[in-house]
């Protein structure tokens, strides 16, 4: 069972609306509610391939409520740990005349050191039956940054691979924790802004102790081992990469299975280039595009 931890996690609200501007009033055209946040979303693609998924981590209030049962009816069983405040809504509102769409984050909700230990107990309890564990997002007001080390160190002592996919102090923290796979948000300290500055980054995170790093990169996407470097180019007629949660999730089957890097990162690429933008995948889509993309060996 693969354990995919979101500490932040949110109720995604869509509203579509035709020509929208400032101090306007418009009739919204279709309204969608769904769990959101970046272990969620891993956590539906590794379902939608068949894998044995349970998305875990901190859901409060009658958001929380939603978000389990939403996942609940899309068939993935959950074990979010109760907290006392309102877990947080993202709202996105597109203009179905341009196109053009806003999103708007609330902040996370206050997390009390009293909701973090029980969460903790809930989440070693987890690892007894966990074959991995993927630590996903941003933190929520109250955790500390050192929390993402704590957990994957928890699960480095059972034996339980760890994939991790954050940023900031939280991701240099758990990265000295050894974990087998780091994924750093996009734009993380400017990772994103060309080749060599991911290059870097992702050299400064293995000296820090991560085993690999894959860091997608304008329409390339990098992955570097202490054993060697590999990239890969989207795959044809598609943008780069635009789900971080459904490339992350690409990448854990074949870190599983024993795969080789080339193989893993070209399954990777074809899952988030079949990603839709609700999140799922398309699997029509990934099994016309896994075949064409490139993976090359890098100096």
């Amino acid at each position: 069972m693969i354990v995919t931890v979101t500490l932040n996690a949110a109720l995604d609200v869509s509203y579509e609306a035709a020509g929208l501007s400032w101090q306007s009033t418009r009739d919204v055209s279709r309204v969608r509610h769904r769990a959101g946040g970046r272990g969620v979303a891993v956590a539906r693609v590794l379902h939608t391939f068949g894998h044995e998924v349970l998305a875990a981590g901190l859901a409060g209030g009658a958001t929380g409520e939603l978000l389990r049962e939403d996942l609940g009816r899309s068939g993935i069983p959950v074990a979010f740990t109760e907290i006392g405040r309102e877990s947080r809504r993202v709202l996105e509102v597109t203009d179905t005349a341009s196109a053009r769409t806003m999103r708007l984050r609330e902040p996370g909700p206050y997390v009390t050191t009293e909701e973090l230990g029980r969460f903790a107990a809930d989440y070693r309890r987890l690892l007894a039956d966990a074959t991995a564990v993927v630590l996903c997002g941003t933190l929520p007001a109250g955790l500390p940054p050192e929390i993402y080390g704590s957990l994957a160190t928890w699960a480095a002592e059972g034996g339980v691979p760890v994939i991790l996919s954050a940023g900031g102090s939280a991701l240099r923290y758990a990265a000295s924790r050894r974990p087998d796979l780091v994924v750093p948000d996009a734009g993380e300290d400017g990772v994103l802004d060309s080749p060599d500055a991911a290059l870097a980054s992702a050299d400064a995170l293995l000296r820090l102790g991560a085993a690999a790093v894959a860091i997608p990169s304008g329409r390339h996407v990098a992955v570097v081992t202490k054993a060697g470097r590999w990239s890969a180019s989207g795959a044809p007629g598609s943008a780069a990469p635009e789900s971080l949660g459904a490339f992350v999730a690409g990448l854990v089957p074949g870190l599983l299975l024993g795969w080789s890097w080339p193989d893993l990162l070209r399954h990777a690429v074809a899952v988030a280039a079949a990603a839709t933008p609700s999140g799922d995948v398309n699997l029509a889509v990934y099994e016309r595009l896994v075949d064409g993309v490139t993976v090359e060996a890098a100096g």
